[in-house]
């Protein structure tokens, strides 16, 4: 079942008892309650808790307190130094947190080759997702055409980053992510909380969103963390090769991703985008046809 986050904190304490104790519990027999729970005002709590503490006391408490907890990382700098930390936890309880890494097949060879040194490094599971269907851009490039990162970028984005994503949620049973993103980064990162819930009721935890990438960075070489060599050709936030640059000085962390667009997300962290719209607008049409469907059933039945 997936994580939900509840309008209303009332009302799901009520609906499972355990039949001896009257209360719900996680050896109950019954399978409704909910994985991850978060009303709105706990939420809130929560997050102004979290933003107090430190990245590895707000890791110690996801991997006490969180189901289904993955990381997702396209081994961007803030990425790697969340799983330095999470290799580096002390205590009873082991950080066991599996990668997800979104092999869009446009990747620098630089990255690929920092995938391989922290598999050596950390010997941490990378689960890596590609574009449905295909294996290579060449196949990429027959099935939906050349440069789709141009000719339609909302749609390049979903097939090559936000379908990949939501297969990997559901075969990996994913109910909570750590994500890299900090507010420090600019565009609509600037607001962010430590702990988020999507619509799909996926909770996202950005552990280190309080941090400024000169903090990153002197924990990077504090810690001697691997990174991607393109970093020291002035590239501070690597995505595919055809829509990242370098960054120049004083220019935000993100604004070499797709320079010159009025564009700071690609579509995971973006639910507001057209095509997760039209799509989100697809599936409330299925859920309406069905649910007419069911009642014309009820209705010939009565």
């Amino acid at each position: 079942m997936s994580s939900q986050l509840f309008e209303e904190s009332h009302g799901a304490s009520t609906i499972i008892h355990d039949n001896e104790s009257g209360y719900a519990s996680g050896t109950s027999s019954q399978d409704s309650l909910p994985d991850v729970y978060f009303s709105k005002p706990h939420l809130k709590f929560l997050n102004q808790q979290l933003q107090k503490l430190e990245p590895q006391d707000i890791l110690r408490w996801c991997i006490t307190s969180l189901p289904g907890l993955y990381q997702t990382t396209a081994f961007g700098l803030t990425g790697l130094v969340t799983l330095d930390m999470l290799s580096k936890l002390d205590g009873p309880i082991k950080a066991n947190v599996d990668l997800i890494f979104l092999d869009t097949l446009y990747h620098f060879q630089q990255t690929h080759e920092l995938v391989q040194r922290v598999r050596s490094r950390y010997g941490t599971t990378i689960h890596i997702y590609k574009p449905q269907g295909v294996e290579t851009a060449e196949e990429f490039t027959a099935k939906h055409g050349e440069k789709l990162w141009e000719t339609n970028d909302e749609l390049y984005d979903y097939v090559a980053k936000v379908e990949p994503s939501h297969r990997a949620y559901s075969e990996l049973q994913v109910k909570a992510v750590l994500t890299g993103r900090r507010r420090s980064q600019g565009g609509k990162r600037g607001d962010l909380d430590i702990i988020e819930v999507d619509d799909a009721g996926i909770v996202k935890i950005n552990p280190l969103a309080n941090w400024s990438f000169a903090q990153v960075q002197d924990y990077v070489n504090a810690n001697d963390v691997p990174y991607n060599e393109l970093l020291k050709m002035g590239y501070k936030s690597v995505g595919d090769w055809h829509s990242t640059q370098p960054v120049a000085q004083g220019e935000d962390e993100r604004s070499g991703r797709w320079k010159g667009k009025n564009k700071t997300e690609c579509g995971i962290h973006n639910p507001k985008s057209k095509y997760a719209q039209f799509l989100r607008k697809q599936e409330l049409q299925r859920q309406e046809q069905e649910l007419s469907q069911a009642m014309q059933r009820v209705s010939v039945d009565a």
